[in-house]
C-alpha cells in the first residue's frame, strides 16, 4: 500500500493531529465547508 502513496510513506499520528489542531484553532475561523484531505496522496 505504501507504494501507492505519493509521499511513499505512511502518515504519523502527529501529522494528522496538526491538521485537526489547525481546524480547531482560531486560525481556521474563516474556513467553512471545506474538505481537508490528509491521506498522503492516496487516491482510491
Amino acid at each position: 500500500m505504501v507504494s501507492s502513496l505519493s509521499l511513499q510513506r505512511m502518515g504519523h499520528p502527529d501529522e494528522i493531529a496538526l491538521a485537526i489542531t489547525f481546524l480547531a484553532s482560531p486560525a481556521a475561523s474563516y474556513v467553512t465547508g471545506a474538505v481537508l484531505d490528509a491521506h498522503g496522496g492516496y487516491n482510491a
